[in-house]
């Protein structure tokens, strides 16, 4: 019994050493990841930004990704994105920028339900900018947002919005 007690053990003790799962508990590097992707991610009150980027254009505007949710019951809204100083042209599906209770608004993508456009923009792939959000009962969030080329996962993203329906501009 001894034996087969210490071969278990054994043998315990080496897939741990293998695998990398030994006692490193709060210091493990996947417990210390906290972006996984090129977007930013922020938070104003109960609103929550996921993955915000920009797609640089071939013309020098820039369109914008992200995905923007709320998990307060009282409904909130989107009210004006400026980037580096310049308003984002924004359009919804719905012609609303209304974030009510879990039903995300997302800009770009297979499930994209609104557009972002900055005009002007002419920064090139790699250049962080300035993104101020801004919404009608939570206080504005800035971001320093990556610039991403028009290629690769990105490549079917940008154009100018179908629609032009811009909330107030971002205070």
């Amino acid at each position: 019994m001894i034996k087969k007690t210490a071969g278990l053990a054994t043998v315990l003790v080496s897939v741990l050493a293998l695998t990398g799962c030994g006692a490193t508990g709060a210091q493990a590097p996947t417990r210390n990841i906290k972006q996984v992707t090129d977007g930013v991610e922020g938070q104003s009150g109960s609103i929550y930004i996921r993955d915000l980027l920009l797609v640089a254009q071939p013309d020098g505007s820039a369109a914008l990704v992200g995905t923007f949710i709320n998990e307060e019951r009282t409904s909130n809204s989107l009210t004006g994105i400026k980037v580096a100083g310049i308003d984002a042209t924004i359009s919804s599906a719905s012609g609303s920028f209304d974030l009510p209770q879990n039903t995300p608004l997302i800009f770009a993508g297979d499930s994209a339900d609104a557009t972002g456009y900055v005009a002007g923009l002419n920064a090139k792939p790699g250049d962080r900018v300035e993104v101020v959000v801004s919404f009608s009962n939570s206080p504005s969030v800035t971001l320093s947002t990556l610039v991403r080329a028009k290629s690769d996962y990105f490549t079917g993203v940008g154009g100018k919005p179908a629609q032009t329906p811009t909330p107030a501009a971002s205070k």
